[in-house]
């Protein structure tokens, strides 16, 4: 099934992938729905479009004659030990991958992908973990049923307190009155019309009724399309690759020209560059040349991430894995979740910039000039509003590749609206479904985001193929919603009583101006080369605003 489901998303984008071997298998979470599938599809799409690119470049990995050391073991938190997979066993191993075969090895282990999802679970800063929610935010008891209130930003708290007329520095307690004497409908909507973030809990009827559904419905799980302007040699949005849409219920989704195969670079394409801060590797770490002692498959792209909280910092920090040069630009002004925003920041350098000013904006501009990707997730409308929507952005850069990640989607009456993971699963029934039906249970991980932030990885590689076979500038669209249809379209498994999971042959440590830290490495094999973050997260605004020379 997720080998199936892998080459599904290389047609659906006109790319074809390799054969991709694919060890272990549902139900690895404890849940009726199939997050190690997911986990396991989204990742591996990402390692398999790595491998075809990696090989367009003719940049096939070779072996170093001095390796880069392996990432030391993390400290045992108390979870169960379990034996290491042998590289070609496993009940869906596919035959026609790795040495001896046309197509590059690539691999995807689902324990190994499900535990990435848990990512931000199993981060530890000096063995400690962090806490990522705030005191008001969860889940409220309606008058008809449950609300979820996302107030771990200080704005969508004091949003939330004004919607429901409390007095600032309101608990939880009054909050909790204010929201029995209510319909969770009533309370979403009032918190939403206020700037807030909140989401009544639905079930998937209710939730398939709904006008935002129905416009998910005929949406792309990737969505991927020429954008008009300069830069390629045909710039309309006709590719011959069909129409990139992986629909609802459509298995397969007509494929596109074979993309596979090891040319070197096409137009568009960018040359080695460097990718990382020029350190050298250590504890946890791997060398320029990656994990096992690989040449970097991504190096010489240059991404910049506009993003925050989880789904898009996710995938800019699995592009950095592969090598990606990637820069993270936040602002001094902009709140940000303390932990996630290190968990999240491995492998990149992270630089303020405050379009707030027309300096600001000169110098975003500049970077995105520099720029092969550039990956935003702030509202749909937002960056458009200030000069910097995917039009705008290809002018400036021909040949960029723009990926958007948002909650909802960008058509439907709820394209404008906040949200989160959390709350595009009480809002699509999955919050309801996964437990009794009569209280919230929310999915053991944050799998909305994590599967979206692949899916964006995997997106903006497949565009860098497109771009090279054909030239121009590419848009990426994915949201939170529509991979949340996804997850209800792969069915249901009894995951009843499944245990944690063990994780401790996949952690590693590395030290960073924050400590110790204890990580989740990235699942996957591109091309018989594994992913790895080369550098620590840095400080927030540690670097300049400028790409390395």
């Amino acid at each position: 099934m997720i080998e199936k489901l892998i080459a599904e998303l290389g047609a659906s984008v006109g790319v074809a992938l390799p054969a991709v071997r694919v060890t272990g298998q549902d139900p690895v979470l404890l849940s009726v729905f199939r997050l190690g599938t997911m986990a396991a599809a989204s990742a591996g799409a990402v390692s398999a479009a790595v491998a075809v690119y990696a090989a367009r470049r003719g940049h096939a990995a070779e072996p170093d004659p001095e390796p880069s050391p392996e990432p030391k073991p993390a400290p045992n938190f108390g979870l169960n030990p379990a034996p290491d997979l042998a590289p070609n066993s496993g009940p869906n191993s596919a035959p026609n991958s790795g040495p001896g075969s046309r197509d590059p090895e690539v691999a995807i282990d689902v324990r190994h992908a499900a535990v990435a999802f848990q990512s931000e679970r199993l981060f530890r800063t000096d063995g400690k973990a962090m806490d990522v929610w705030a005191a008001l935010s969860g889940d409220y008891p309606a008058s008809d049923g449950w609300v979820r209130l996302h107030c771990n930003f200080d704005h969508h708290r004091n949003a939330a307190l004004r919607a429901l007329g409390l007095a600032p520095g309101s608990g939880g307690q009054a909050v909790e009155r204010a929201c029995a004497g209510r319909t969770a409908v009533e309370v979403e909507e009032v918190v939403v019309r206020e700037g807030g973030c909140a989401a009544a809990m639905r079930s998937r009827a209710e939730w398939l009724a709904h006008p935002q559904a129905q416009t998910l419905y005929g949406l792309p799980l990737v969505g991927l399309s020429r954008l008009s302007g300069p830069g390629g040699r045909d710039n309309g949005r006709g590719t011959g690759h069909g129409d990139g849409v992986v629909r609802r219920g459509a298995r397969g989704a007509g494929g596109g020209g074979d993309l596979s195969a090891g040319y070197g670079p096409g137009p568009g394409e960018v040359g080695e560059r460097g990718a990382g801060a020029g350190h050298g590797p250590g504890r946890g770490q791997v060398g320029e040349r990656g994990a096992g002692g690989w040449e970097r498959p991504l190096g010489g792209v240059r991404v910049l991430d506009l993003t925050r909280v989880i789904a898009g910092p996710v995938a800019a920090r699995t592009l950095a894995a592969y090598g990606a040069e990637v820069l993270r630009v936040g602002a001094a002004h902009l709140p940000e979740v303390p932990g996630l925003v290190v968990e999240t920041a491995f492998g990149k350098r992270s630089c303020h910039v405050d379009l707030r000013s027309e300096a600001g904006r000169d110098r975003l501009r500049e970077l995105v000039r520099g720029a092969d990707v550039v990956i935003q997730a702030y509202r749909p409308g937002t960056l458009q509003a200030r000069g910097f929507g995917p039009d705008d952005l290809a002018a400036l850069r021909p040949g960029l590749v723009c990926v958007d990640v948002s909650a909802y989607g960008s058509r439907g009456p709820w394209a404008s609206r906040r949200g989160f993971d959390s709350l595009v699963q009480m809002a699509s029934g999955i919050a309801h479904e996964n437990g009794d039906g009569l209280r919230p249970a929310p999915l053991p991980a944050q799998a909305l985001d994590h599967g979206t932030g692949y899916l964006a990885a995997f997106g903006a590689v497949a565009a860098l193929i497109r771009r090279a076979a054909e030239g121009g500038s590419w848009h990426v669209e994915v949201s939170l919603a529509r991979t949340a249809a996804w997850l209800d379209d792969l069915g249901r498994i009894d995951g009843g009583g499944v245990p944690l999971p063990p994780a401790e042959d996949l952690l590693a440590t590395m030290d960073s101006p924050f400590g110790t830290l204890t990580y989740v490495m990235p699942p996957g094999l591109a091309g018989g080369v594994r992913p790895g973050w080369t550098t620590p997260p840095p400080r927030q605004g540690e670097h300049p605003a400028a790409w390395l020379p």
